[in-house]
């Protein structure tokens, strides 16, 4: 399966242990680079997370941001208040109060903003940490889905281009003959009246000589092989991009060889085709696991 390295995913759940989020956000990477971000109390998960995202992510830079808000109630639902920390902001406003001229007296509402005054029951923190992997794994279920369709998408836009190579090359085949065969008359329209002159043999040997410098089965025997080789990585279960990096190199190889033992304008045309529709490939290939 063809996995797409450009994906995004979010999940949430609310319970008693508070509002939890994950964003998970996967971009193109040589290799598999994990940036978890997490709230100060559930630091200690980051082993653990990486663990998760290592079982399904193989190639990729993930970014993994966990969100958590503390429930915010005390007993029979009613809102609890730090009273001492309370008192100490209203002890502090005051006294700034009498030395600041103007100073716009604190609302209630700005005293029950402050960090700490509204106090959140306490939370099992193994519960906690249980709740936020279990979220995790579900955001990763819907990553890789997400990677899949998009992997599904890529791998339809190469094999389209490998049917254009496998199609060019064929055009290049059936021509090489009819390039030897006009290189003849060619010749032979130049010799003329030296026919007479001319070592039948020499001319045979001019026209042995031109075909083994536009001889280019090799090149194209190669291509095939490599087209070939793509469609077969195409179907592999594993993390196949590297793989196909350097299939894009080979075949761009074999396309610049081409290019240069070209013999006609055909040819030449044939041979840029081929680079355009391996660059094109080489771009989508970037972005597969």
């Amino acid at each position: 399966m063809i996995l797409s390295m450009t994906a995004f995913a979010r999940r949430e759940t609310h319970s008693a242990l508070g509002s939890l989020s994950w964003e998970l956000r996967t971009v193109n990477h040589r290799y598999l680079e994990i940036s978890p971000r997490l709230p100060e109390d559930l630091r200690g998960l980051e082993m653990r997370v990486r663990e998760q995202i290592q079982k399904r992510i193989r190639r990729g830079k993930v970014d993994a941001t966990l969100r958590w808000t503390p429930p915010v109630a005390g007993e029979n639902g009613a809102l609890a208040v730090n009273e001492a920390l309370l008192n100490d902001l209203a002890r502090l406003a005051a006294q700034v109060g009498f030395r600041v001229e103007a100073q716009a007296p604190l609302s209630a509402l700005d005293f029950l903003k402050w960090p700490g005054v509204l106090q959140s029951p306490s939370v099992d923190l193994e519960q906690l940490h249980e709740a936020a992997l279990a979220l995790l794994r579900d955001a990763l279920r819907e990553l890789v889905d997400s990677r899949a369709r998009e992997g599904e998408k890529l791998a339809a836009l190469l094999r389209e281009r490998l049917d254009a190579i496998e199609a060019t090359v064929a055009e290049v085949r059936a021509r090489v003959p009819a390039l030897l065969a006009d290189y003849r008359s060619r010749l032979e329209e130049r010799l003329g009246e030296l026919r007479d002159k001319v070592d039948p043999a020499r001319l045979e040997q001019e026209i042995v000589l031109f075909a083994t410098r536009i001889d280019v089965a090799e090149e194209l025997d190669r291509l095939d092989t490599h087209v070939g080789e793509v469609r077969r990585i195409l179907g592999s279960d594993e993390a196949v991009g590297r793989r196909l990096d350097f299939m894009m190199q080979e075949l761009n190889r074999e396309a610049n060889t081409l290019g240069s033992k070209s013999a006609d304008a055909q040819t030449t045309q044939a041979a840029v085709t081929l680079k355009v529709l391996i660059e094109q490939m080489r771009e989508q290939v970037q972005n597969i696991e």
